[in-house]
């Protein structure tokens, strides 16, 4: 399915409702918030990506999922009637553009969530395209779009194979997919897990900035007591389809929220 009906994607916005929940969660199941909210460019591809996310989670039973396409439950506050707000759940997932309209409680809560509660971060594609006038976050997550000079077919380089999310994939492989860059990242600050192999594409093209040439695609860090999962893959629906880069996302969301209580 490559995209959401409206009725559909309003049945898997309700609260407490989504295609890896069951009535009665598992005992010991974990619960990831999926938030798919465009408050800048729409991509296509955030409905494949959500339906895909509920069945990574449905079919490994590891974790039920909640997807909302609004920030209202990026919260500590309690919520009216049984409205899940964030200690609820083990790790959020972004796929979001733009200035969130997140205040200052739902922010100080979001940090809070990941940094002192030891709780999960993971974001996909336009995660780093989110959120430019809080610094915080993008200190959080590990830097900042800054265009995508390429869209087309690439080579990737697995530079940590062993990583859980990683240690499935073949030292390099080919996928057609929208590459970013990014600003305000250091490998310092974060462990990459994949990068483009700079052979496979042209580094004088207009708009290519990083005057290093390091073009990061994947990378975790560890926020306080919580833990980040960030891949920059999942501009195209056909990136959500294959196989080993769902398993990279199911074996990055438990490692994220391997700390969560």
């Amino acid at each position: 399915m490559r995209w959401l009906s409206p009725l559909l994607l309003l049945m898997f916005c309700l609260p407490g409702w989504g295609p890896a929940q069951t009535p009665k969660a598992a005992s010991g199941k974990k619960h990831l918030l999926v938030i798919g909210q465009s408050a800048g460019f729409t991509h296509d591809s955030i409905s494949q990506g959500m339906l895909t996310l509920g069945k990574i989670g449905q079919e490994s039973g590891l974790f039920d999922v909640t997807l909302r396409t609004d920030a209202g439950l990026i919260t500590k506050k309690p919520l009216k009637g049984n409205a899940k707000n964030l200690d609820y759940f083990h790790a959020v997932f972004f796929m979001t553009t733009g200035e969130l309209p997140l205040d200052d409680s739902q922010k100080a809560d979001l940090l809070a969530f990941i940094r002192d509660d030891g709780k999960g971060f993971v974001g996909s594609h336009t995660a780093t395209d989110t959120l430019y006038q809080w610094p915080e976050y993008g200190e959080m997550i590990g830097g900042y779009f800054d265009g995508h000079p390429w869209h087309q077919e690439v080579q990737i380089k697995v530079e940590d194979r062993d990583f859980p999310a990683t240690r499935h994939l073949p030292a390099s492989f080919t996928i057609t997919d929208e590459i970013y860059q990014f600003k305000d990242f250091s490998r310092d600050r974060v462990r990459v897990l994949m990068s483009l192999d700079n052979s496979s594409v042209d580094v004088t093209k207009k708009g290519v900035k990083r005057a290093d040439k390091d073009f990061a695609v994947a990378w975790t860090r560890q926020y306080g007591k919580g833990r980040v999962f960030y891949c920059s893959l999942g501009h195209r629906e056909t990136v959500w389809d294959r196989p080993e880069i769902q398993k990279m996302w199911l074996e990055g969301i438990r490692w994220a929220m391997a700390g969560a209580k």
